[in-house]
């Protein structure tokens, strides 16, 4: 695993019997180059459990969609133009960002809660510890070095914001898994990412249906994007109960967990169940950054793959 950009893997999830899950088809995430009623879940309530037809068990395998963990995030610094760049030099479509506010409220791509590790900013500003992205203006972390750290090619380097960022996969017609960070402590984040995206034209049907997915590790948050777009695709991060995905499903599109926390198991029962917009549940998994561990998950079973690493992870599972 790449050091730099290394992620902590969640609590391993609850396996279930295979014999008890009805398989998926292997429906793919576009790259661009029978339902049954069940009473579940752990709160003792009724719920609709909407499952994939097991006629559709028999498709064919197709590789993992594979996606450029904040770009290309071994080879350029992470959620920068220069990563996003490198991912589109290497033939990657898919690539995925942070999105967190600065105290003036405009959204900039970052990944840690502090800008400490990816930035000269206790150069910059030495008398603002701790140095969290929510205490500095739009304009303050402009000023700032994010490539340096990386390496000194990549000296004067910027922190991008979200518009920066959407104009730079337009022009290289990628496509964005983006990420809310901590909406816990951004008050009316997803609001804004979504006016943000529609503003730079990134929620016309075009892009809502194949080049854009929106994720976050809160459940709250991810809920909040449906239900103010119910059109947009949503992932969950992490890896919740077997018994816990019927209520998930209702208003994700898919289940996004560490690679360490998953089996062959889990990842048939996120694919027996069919998400918000009523198709089978997908799965990626992150950070994948050897071949060997991309072919283990790939062999799970899953949709897609997120790694620092791309061309590592295609050549392995391609």
């Amino acid at each position: 695993m790449y050091a730099r950009t290394a992620t902590a893997a969640v609590a391993a999830a609850a396996l279930v019997g295979a014999g008890a899950l009805l398989m998926s088809t292997a429906d793919t995430q576009t790259t661009g180059r029978g339902t049954a009623t069940a009473t579940a879940g752990h709160t003792g309530t009724s719920t609709s459990i909407r499952t994939v037809s097991a006629r559709t068990a028999e498709a064919k395998p197709v590789a993992p969609v594979v996606f450029a963990h904040r770009g290309a995030s071994a080879y350029a610094p992470e959620n920068t133009l220069a990563a996003v760049d490198k991912a589109d030099a290497l033939g990657f479509d898919w690539v995925e960002n942070d999105v967190q506010f600065t105290k003036d409220g405009v959204l900039v791509v970052v990944h840690d809660t502090d800008l400490k590790r990816t930035t000269d900013v206790e150069e910059v500003f030495p008398d603002r510890a701790p140095w969290a992205v929510k205490d500095f203006t739009a304009a303050e972390i402009a000023r700032l070095d994010a490539g340096s750290w990386f390496g000194p090619q990549f000296a004067g380097t910027r922190v991008p914001t979200l518009k920066q960022y959407l104009d730079r996969i337009e022009r290289n017609h990628q496509k964005l898994l983006l990420e809310i960070k901590s909406p816990e402590i951004y008050p009316g984040i997803e609001k804004e990412t979504l006016r943000v995206l529609s503003q730079q034209g990134w929620l016309d049907r075009k892009h809502v249906k194949n080049r854009l997915v929106i994720q976050s590790f809160g459940a709250d948050s991810v809920k909040k994007v449906h239900q103010q777009r119910p059109d947009v695709t949503t992932g969950f991060l992490g890896t919740p109960a077997v018994a816990d995905l019927p209520s998930y499903a209702t208003f994700t599109d898919q289940i996004n967990p560490s690679y360490t926390s998953i089996s062959a198991d889990y990842v048939k029962a996120v694919h027996a169940l069919k998400g918000a917009h009523d198709k089978k549940l997908r799965v990626n998994t992150w950070t994948v950054n050897d071949a060997a561990t991309a072919a283990k998950v790939a062999g799970f079973g899953v949709d897609g793959i997120i790694t620092n690493t791309p061309d590592v992870v295609r050549e392995a599972t391609g």
